[in-house]
């Protein structure tokens, strides 16, 4: 079955709580584009927190890297490719958060890959940075809107796996 999905949607819509609900059927695998990012802001002090300034932080860092060398896309190209190659086991789905408009385009060419957007009613729009802000600005393949509860999640991504098979 090996897909790989482009996972968006804004901080908080569940877009984690999704993927681990899809881990439940099939299993999955969870990246970002931003890992290697984190990585960096971790040692220069970056707590892990996640307010509009810490997200604006980790965007203009991130935008840096990519106008540098594409190393946080080439990072993603090569774990798609041990994806292809079997090299994580029993993994059947990888799920690639990605923000960025362009880059869910050509992830979405260069992968294979569909786009999904998680969203959530009454989740705040973020806006400090051009990734966030610009969520709601692509056309996507999927939607799963993730306003009710957990379990009506869990029968959405049961749903959802079903649709693969």
């Amino acid at each position: 079955m090996k897909k790989i999905f482009i996972m968006n949607g804004m901080g908080g819509s569940g877009k984690d709580t999704f993927v681990g609900l899809l881990n439940e059927f099939v299993p999955t695998m969870h990246i970002s584009i931003v890992d290697k990012v984190k990585d960096l802001a971790r040692q220069i002090g970056w707590e892990g927190t996640k307010t509009e300034k810490d997200r604006k932080f980790l965007f203009d860092m991130k935008e840096i890297i990519d106008n540098y060398n594409d190393a946080n896309y080439n990072d993603v190209a090569q774990k798609v490719r041990d994806f292809k190659d079997g090299k994580f086991g029993d993994v059947q789905i990888l799920c690639i958060d990605i923000r960025e408009n362009g880059q869910i385009e050509r992830a979405k060419k260069d992968f294979g890959a569909e786009s999904v957007l998680i969203y959530r009613e009454g989740v705040k729009n973020i806006t400090t940075n051009r990734a966030d802000a610009n969520v709601f600005n692509v056309k996507y393949d999927h939607k799963i809107n993730n306003s009710g509860s957990i379990d009506e999640l869990r029968a959405k991504a049961k749903e959802f796996v079903e649709s693969l098979r």
